[in-house]
């Protein structure tokens, strides 16, 4: 019996478009999932991260049924071979962090952050030291396994790297949207949706040559570390 490869080839590219798709749609959902939360629950911080880890461990797990070849494994892999790369970036994301903190703090008024993040989830002054080691350690490396391990390389097998870095620092910065309203000005608020775009693409090349989500998470460690410091210095204000 003779099989067509043109047809073997078109059964291999729909069932990619199909996984793309899917992944897509898993974390549109997690998103607005999310902005929900954020914007209209409002819930403490800890119900809040307990969502976010059901969503951004969960959906990949689910997407592992349907997508064999999905390797969380790989993603996870610990690959030294650019670690100094890494950390002279994270030093220099750290730098601009608290420079354009220390420069804008004179042009925009940054006392309504802790006001609203007090408000909106019971983070203060008293814990915030626990919340900001939770976000530097495991909500960077939450972040980095799905918007760049699962909504990046993962996807870029299945649809090509041009869709999949619009796509994934899209969804990086809009899923920090909702968390965002209310705490700074307009202007201030499209500069840093702005900055998490570039910053969430940045991203996605770091991981793209490895294969791996591990420089990625310690470039994004590095950056949280900063807007924990600016938590730092608002709190004691």
């Amino acid at each position: 019996m003779l099989v067509n490869p043109g047809a073997r080839e078109d059964n291999s590219t729909g069932a990619a478009r199909k996984s793309g798709w899917l992944i897509v749609a898993m974390v549109c959902a997690a998103c607005m999932c999310m902005g929900w939360v954020d914007a209209v629950l409002r819930p403490g911080y800890a119900a809040k991260s307990a969502v976010k880890l059901a969503l951004f461990l969960g959906l990949p797990a689910l997407y592992a049924c349907f997508d064999r070849s999905f390797s969380p494994r790989a993603l996870l892999r610990v690959d030294r071979s650019g670690l100094r790369i890494a950390l002279c970036a994270g030093a220099v994301v750290y730098a601009v962090v608290m420079a354009a903190f220390l420069l804008l703090r004179r042009v925009f008024d940054f006392s309504a952050l802790t006001v609203n993040l007090t408000a909106q989830t019971g983070v203060d002054r008293g814990n915030f030291l626990w919340v900001a080691l939770y976000i530097s350690f495991v909500n960077s490396w939450l972040e980095e396994f799905f918007f760049r391990g699962f909504a990046f390389l993962t996807l870029k097998r299945a649809v090509g790297r041009g869709f999949a870095y619009v796509f994934s620092a899209g969804a990086f910065a809009a899923y920090h949207a909702a968390m965002m309203l209310g705490w700074f000005s307009p202007v201030l608020l499209l500069l840093a949706l702005a900055g998490l775009f570039l910053g969430g693409a940045v991203f996605d090349r770091f991981d793209e040559e490895r294969g791996n989500i591990w420089l990625s998470w310690l470039v994004h460690l590095c950056a949280n570390f900063a807007t924990n410091t600016v938590g730092f210095i608002l709190f004691a204000a």
